[in-house]
């Protein structure tokens, strides 16, 4: 086809799709104004624009679609994120709560014990600082020597002892606590017919002690409760140390040593008591029953 022809063409097609273009649009006109009530033009209107009709309320019905599901995809977005922000808060506020409630708990068997404990003066204290390097050697509290506290007094919380101090600032103390291998204390069974004495120290372990330098006849077995001696004058006498979990013969020798899980869980030490000031219980009186008698008539003969 030469160049001539297509350009002819192409020129008829324009010419055909302005006409058809021109026509429709009179009859939509004419449609639209009401001056030319024809029917067959609103046929003829109604049978050329509903293909495009059809086309176009696809196109819409699917933009109004996509629009109302882009909406709603925002609109649960922001609803999970503020979702997310208000469980958060719950579970923060829980965490305080639960926290309260364990303080609350420990510091009520605090005041319960120091009630029960008229023979000490006790300054409660926190720990604020514990050595990685000694972890099981010493910790550090947050009450000093304007508390009133000095080198060597005994700590203790209501479960039992924790050790003693081992120096002092003005604000802080630090306690050296009796699983320290260098710790010695003086211990002994607390069962009445055993009262058997001996050194409590450290051995490295954060839940265990030994006590050391038992003669090998001597009367101490598995769950015998262990206390302070009162021997040196470091630590009072009566607080509980730990339980006797086993006993066991050196060799070779005449000695045996019991190895004890401490009353207090040091990996859970948080509040302790540092007793200030230790006196004896004074004993009450021995109660005198008296025995009915019945009085001799007339007196004595």
């Amino acid at each position: 086809m030469s160049r001539a022809r297509k350009d002819s063409y192409s020129n008829k097609k324009i010419i055909v799709l302005l006409t058809v273009f021109v026509i429709v649009f009179l009859l939509i006109f004419s449609s639209a104004t009401g001056k030319y009530q024809f029917l067959a033009s609103e046929k003829l209107v109604n049978t050329v624009l509903a293909p495009f009709q059809n086309v176009m309320m696809r196109i819409s019905t699917s933009l109004h679609g996509a629009g109302a599901s882009i909406w709603e995809i925002a609109t649960v977005y922001k609803q999970n994120k503020m979702l997310m922000s208000e469980n958060e808060q719950l579970r923060s506020k829980q965490i305080d709560a639960d926290e309260i409630l364990a303080e609350n708990y420990r510091l009520r068997n605090m005041l319960a014990y120091k009630q029960a404990t008229p023979q000490f003066d006790l300054l409660p204290a926190k720990i604020i600082a514990r050595d990685s390097s000694t972890w099981t050697k010493s910790v550090t509290i947050n009450c000093g020597s304007a508390d009133g506290i000095a080198k060597d007094m005994t700590v203790i919380t209501e479960r039992g002892l924790v050790g003693n101090i081992a120096s002092v600032t003005s604000n802080s103390a630090i306690v050296q606590l009796i699983l320290d291998p260098r710790s010695a204390v003086g211990g002994l069974v607390q069962r009445p017919e055993s009262r058997v004495a001996g050194i409590i120290e450290g051995n490295n372990n954060q839940a265990m002690a030994k006590m050391i330098n038992i003669p090998r006849d001597a009367d101490i077995q598995p769950s015998d409760v262990i206390v302070t001696s009162g021997f040196g004058g470091v630590y009072p006498k009566g607080v509980c140390i730990g339980t006797v979990e086993q006993v066991i013969n050196e060799e070779g020798g005449l000695l045996k040593y019991a190895v004890l899980s401490t009353a207090v869980d040091f990996n859970k030490l948080e509040e302790v008591f540092v007793i200030t000031k230790a006196r004896e219980i004074v004993p009450l009186p021995s109660t005198v029953m008296l025995t009915n008698q019945q009085p001799v008539a007339g007196g004595a003969k």
